[in-house]
């Protein structure tokens, strides 16, 4: 993709002249640094905002590149900047319309908000299954359907993802009060962190094959459930088994062989302590709310495990 070049037009508010941009497939932001602290512009399963303080505890205290080949919301990645201990960072999900959003987030933030700007789906039922449809329908990466990505994330059942066997999101509406919209300045503040970032969305194992001595590397991967309906793990349509679960272990003992510090979040099953046995192991109590049966939701115990020992 790299080698991909395009001619872009811009338009420069102030004097309208038209710029042409020769270069990679996306033209740099045009916009400057915007104050303030960036944050998630997703929810998501596991996402973890309410623990950040204890993972960044957690974090190595030097490092080289970032690696996060489940990211999701990116919460920790988003914290590690915003503390200005981010150097540059490869970032990967296997939900490949997640990872177009980023790239129009990174790329394309004007164009993003123009299209969330002119949205006309309101807080209801009908506009929100007629958004789902329209979602559905749109295929590779546009900027509206970034921005209907956006809307379903807040709109839908929990914050949800999740997609049946062809690949069609289908989570059902939220019946939210009045749910909330990323303004402007969150879209570009988001932006502003991904500058640093690779975006990729491949599987874990191929985004972490750069990794090196020096490097470090959090691992969020959809966790091992405790009980039948503990989990949620269709946020793509090839789920996440336990034979994933053995080969992500592979991977972190692999890195741990080539001296990268690696850092990984998931259940506190037995199952999970054992695969991760001589490794040290932190207990924290996260609240979670995306599982099919409600009373189930709430305080549940998470395993934080790591092959160096916090500073």
């Amino acid at each position: 993709m790299k080698d991909v070049i395009a001619a872009w037009i811009t338009v420069e508010k102030k004097n309208l002249r038209p710029q042409v941009y020769v270069g990679p497939m996306y033209p740099p932001a045009a916009h400057g640094p915007v104050p303030g602290r960036a944050r998630p512009v997703v929810k998501w399963a596991g996402g973890k905002r309410q623990i950040i303080e204890d993972l960044v505890s957690l974090v190595p205290g030097r490092f080289e590149t970032y690696y996060e080949p489940f990211f999701g919301g990116g919460a920790l990645l988003i914290e590690l900047h915003n503390r200005g201990k981010l150097k540059r960072a490869v970032i990967s999900d296997i939900n490949s319309d997640l990872m177009d959003l980023y790239r129009i987030i990174k790329h394309r933030p004007e164009e993003l908000i123009q299209e969330l700007s002119g949205l006309r789906f309101s807080n209801s039922r009908e506009d929100y299954y007629l958004a789902r449809e329209r979602y559905n329908s749109i295929g590779g990466s546009t900027a509206e359907k970034a921005a209907l990505f956006i809307y379903l994330n807040r709109h839908c059942y929990n914050g949800l993802y999740r997609v049946n066997s062809r690949g069609a999101f289908n989570v059902p509406f939220g019946r939210y009060r009045s749910p909330s919209m990323p303004g402007e300045d969150e879209i570009y503040l988001l932006s502003e962190v991904l500058r640093s970032a690779e975006i990729l969305s491949v599987d874990f194992e191929e985004a972490l094959k750069g990794a090196r001595n020096g490097d470090f590397v959090y691992l969020d991967p959809p966790y091992m459930p405790v009980s039948p309906s503990s989990s949620f793990t269709d946020y793509s349509s090839a789920g996440f088994s336990m034979d994933d679960q053995v080969r992500l272990c592979k991977a972190f003992r692999d890195l741990d062989r080539r001296g990268v510090l690696v850092m990984e979040s998931n259940s506190g099953s037995e199952l999970i302590e054992a695969l991760y046995s001589g490794f040290e192991i932190t207990r924290l109590r996260a609240r979670r709310n995306i599982n099919s049966v409600p009373y189930r939701r709430g305080p549940v115990e998470e395993l934080v495990i790591r092959n160096y020992r916090a500073e």
